[in-house]
């Protein structure tokens, strides 16, 4: 394995490439300009987004590998670690790449939605997958971005460039919320996985031990980003995943206090709270009374 490229800028980006830097906060990268891409594990320092049509090798991303389909998109936030690592080089490359750095939004409005575009989050092998109208509509905007860095720097540029990359960023939630949609099927079977994996958890000793599972521990139990399978999940049912988790406890607590005749305190514990008045407060919340009334009135009838 070789040594990690750290780029903390645009232009360290560039000038690993051979290319020109137009602007130093952003870049707008044809690899066809690039007679040969040497393979790297780089720490990027910038936001990125790479849509190649041509590549070798499994790209590494994080602590994974994933055989890179062509003709998707994937996404990069600063600080995380991506490229390939077999010491080896693509002659005539294929593809685009649309490099920002945080500096260039920040202060902006823009920077405070940037946390709307969970995507940046996801691993690769949740990429976006594009029809070919969606393609297009991607070409147009990386188009409109590459011709503003063409014009000389000016008051009116950071405006520009900034209000093209929201239109970009727009059209890829709108993307996936289409891709959410369409795997459908798989989405389901996600979902059924789900609520077997907290199901199992439940009748485990684990909440014991580890406490409440949280939305992350999840996400990795079931090979997905935490961010991808947040967003599945709301997508898919309405209810966020931690409210899958919030309604999974509550019905394993309604469960143990009909079957039994334990404390509260001795429940809570045993479902993974660390403080009992944490389940009293999250069961009214859930199912609009508190554990010891819905045990006196579940009794009752």
């Amino acid at each position: 394995m070789s040594e990690i490229l750290n780029l903390k800028t645009i232009h360290d980006y560039n000038e690993f490439l051979g290319l020109e830097t137009l602007n130093p906060l952003v870049s707008f990268v044809d690899f066809s300009k690039v007679a040969v891409l040497k393979h790297r594990c780089k720490c990027f320092g910038f936001y990125a987004i790479f849509l190649k049509e041509k590549i070798h090798g499994p790209l590494t991303y994080g602590r994974s590998k994933y055989d890179y389909q062509e003709g998707t998109l994937v996404f990069i936030a600063p600080g995380q670690i991506g490229g390939i690592d077999d010491d080896g080089e693509t002659p005539h490359p294929q593809g685009y790449a649309l490099l920002f750095h945080p500096d260039l939004i920040r202060g902006t409005s823009f920077a405070h939605r940037m946390k709307d575009y969970t995507f940046f989050s996801y691993e690769v092998n949740e990429a976006l997958h594009m029809s070919e109208r969606e393609r297009q509509t991607i070409f147009n905007c990386f188009s409109e971005i590459e011709e503003e860095l063409q014009h000389a720097i000016d008051k009116h540029s950071r405006n520009i460039i900034i209000s093209n990359i929201e239109v970009l960023l727009n059209h890829c939630l709108r993307f996936y919320d289409r891709q959410f949609t369409t795997r459908e099927a798989i989405n389901t079977d996600v979902l059924a996985r789900f609520e077997a994996l907290l199901s199992d958890y439940f009748d485990s000793p684990k909440p014991e031990q580890l406490g409440l599972p949280s939305v992350a521990w999840c996400a990795d139990q079931l090979h997905f980003s935490a961010n991808y399978f947040g967003d599945l999940v709301k997508k898919q049912t309405g209810k966020s995943a931690i409210e899958h988790i919030h309604l999974a406890v509550i019905n394993k607590v309604k469960d143990r206090l009909l079957e039994t005749d334990k404390t509260v305190s001795g429940i809570a514990y045993e479902v993974g709270f660390q403080y009992p008045h944490h389940l009293s407060r999250l069961f009214k919340k859930v199912a609009g009374c508190t554990p010891n009334e819905y045990r006196i009135q579940a009794r009752t009838f």
